[in-house]
């Protein structure tokens, strides 16, 4: 474990103006061998079967389209689909979409006040910057407990 650090961390997840019922909550828990990624979402649009999810370097989900959440969250440089928060997509199931994952990408303290982000796609990992994953539809951010 980290010392001195927070080890967990939240994201309420909200839609943008475009999708107001979508709601969830990430959390992130550190452990030995990585961090454990659970996100919870409701409300997705029922006529895409993937959606991306992303960390960005962002620190804030406000404004329309969340222009504020910037790029993706890397700090080794690295082409996508290898950024540090490059995240398994989301699997809709009906409006709905769990996913569990661990990652040793980064760790809880480094992603603290950053943004959890849902597009309105799927992924393709392999377009740069971003996998052409669409447009925001849903944005948190990160906070410790």
């Amino acid at each position: 474990m980290i010392a001195n650090t927070c080890a967990r961390a939240t994201a309420q997840i909200r839609g943008e103006a475009d999708a107001p019922g979508i709601r969830g909550e990430a959390r992130f828990l550190q452990r030995e061998d990585g961090v454990l990624v659970t996100v919870e979402v409701s409300g997705l649009p029922r006529d895409a079967a993937f959606f991306a999810l992303h960390i960005h370097e962002g620190r804030s989900c406000q404004g329309r389209g969340f222009p504020n959440t910037g790029g993706h969250y890397d700090r080794r440089s690295r082409p996508h689909p290898r950024h540090q928060g490059d995240l398994p997509p989301l699997l809709n199931a009906g409006g709905r979409a769990y996913l569990s994952v661990v990652t040793d990408r980064f760790t809880v303290p480094e992603i603290i006040g950053r943004t959890l982000v849902i597009h309105s796609g799927a992924d393709d990992f392999r377009s740069q910057p971003a996998g052409n994953a669409g447009t925001k539809l849903a944005c948190g951010v990160i906070r410790c407990g």
